[in-house]
């Protein structure tokens, strides 16, 4: 009951197939190919890349319930320290369609799945559901280990493997000032009036 049938493309479902009946439900497990995503202008890659997404579809009065569920893995370069990186990502994922809007030109993005076009709008894209879904999950940045020390910023030693001999002077220019009164406070005997 999955996409890939002649004429329908890869991860595309038409729900006609299905045989739905008003109050039943069916399932079907879909083949999706992921592609790589895109984060903070690193690349990374699902494992697997291409997988079984299970689909269950129920139907009522008011419209369709969707549901899509699957597992996958991202890996790619921890922005901190640049080793390898993987993140778990389970989706599950729901969404909705009225029954009853054929004569709306525009959908509802509250009440119509945009997943689903075709001519009736009985065709669901799982896979570009499936990529969304994967995006949405994925935290902002995926490192390595949640302690990640990340790399010197002066001589690049990776500091979870050890400590650099590189010296932190990264203090501001803008307190200097305050600093050369400090130094004064000082020399004058801690300011004591």
């Amino acid at each position: 009951m999955a996409g890939g049938r002649p004429g329908e493309p890869e991860g595309v479902v038409d729900l006609r197939r299905l045989g739905l009946m008003s109050g039943g439900a069916a399932h079907a497990d879909v083949p999706v190919a992921l592609h790589q995503v895109v984060l903070g202008g690193q690349q990374y890659t699902p494992v697997p890349a291409d997988l079984e997404a299970r689909l269950d579809v129920s139907g009522a009065g008011a419209g369709l319930g969707l549901r899509l569920r699957f597992a996958v893995d991202l890996t790619g370069p921890c922005p901190r320290c640049l080793a390898d990186a993987v993140v778990h990502v389970d989706v599950d994922a729901r969404d909705f369609q009225t029954s009853g809007r054929d004569d709306v030109d525009e959908p509802d993005p509250d009440l119509d799945c945009e997943y689903l076009g075709g001519p009736s709008r009985q065709e669901l894209d799982v896979a570009a559901w499936a990529r969304d879904c994967v995006v949405e999950a994925v935290p902002m940045s995926i490192f390595c280990r949640d302690d990640c020390r990340g790399i010197c910023a002066t001589c690049g030693a990776d500091l979870n493997a050890s400590q650099c001999d590189c010296v932190d002077d990264t203090t501001d220019p803008r307190w200097a000032a305050l600093g050369e009164l400090a130094e004064r406070l000082r020399e004058d005997g801690g300011g004591d009036g």
